[in-house]
């Protein structure tokens, strides 16, 4: 039973020890990965990578209750984003499409589509080409903050663009 103990003990302390990230790690605070975990995002101070593009670009623009329509932040941010897109032109977006929790499921899926196409829209209309981009609506499927108060739904009332350098 004692050898069973220590046995546990030390499987214990192995599984804890790789939850904690060390310096030798490749993703510090410096790197991150994207939303899907699958590609390397890069320094945050290469103006060319992932990165830089969601820290110094901004990658999500934020809309008004039941609305798709970009105010003039939105737009700023889509303008650093052709920018950006224009000078990294290996890179390809996928603009995810959200919207709060209130509403039905088909209601926001639909707003979120809108939203997201709101986007594409602004983006392709200062020259970045259409096959450049995709979107894709989650509706409030994907919540970035999780309550119920205008603070969160503030934040998950969104458009995302996601970077890719994959083809579509």
């Amino acid at each position: 039973m004692k050898s069973l103990l220590k046995y546990f003990f030390a499987i214990s302390l192995l599984v804890l020890s790789g939850c904690s990230q060390n310096a030798s790690t490749p993703f510090t605070t410096n790197s991150t990965l994207n939303s899907s975990n699958a590609i390397f995002d890069g320094d945050v101070n290469d103006p060319n990578s992932i990165a830089f593009f969601k820290k110094n670009v901004g990658d999500r623009v934020l809309f008004a209750v039941d609305q798709s329509d970009l105010d003039q932040l939105g737009k700023n941010i889509l303008l650093g984003q052709v920018e950006w897109l224009q000078a990294n032109k290996d890179y390809k977006i996928i603009i995810e499409g959200h919207a709060d929790e209130r509403g039905t499921r088909e209601y926001n899926l639909a707003l979120g589509a809108r939203r997201a196409n709101s986007a594409r829209e602004f983006l392709v209309s200062r020259g970045i080409k259409s096959s450049r981009i995709q979107t894709v609506s989650f509706g409030k499927e994907r919540p970035v903050e999780l309550c119920s108060n205008e603070n969160c739904y503030s934040e998950n009332r969104r458009a995302v663009s996601v970077v890719s350098n994959l083809k579509f």
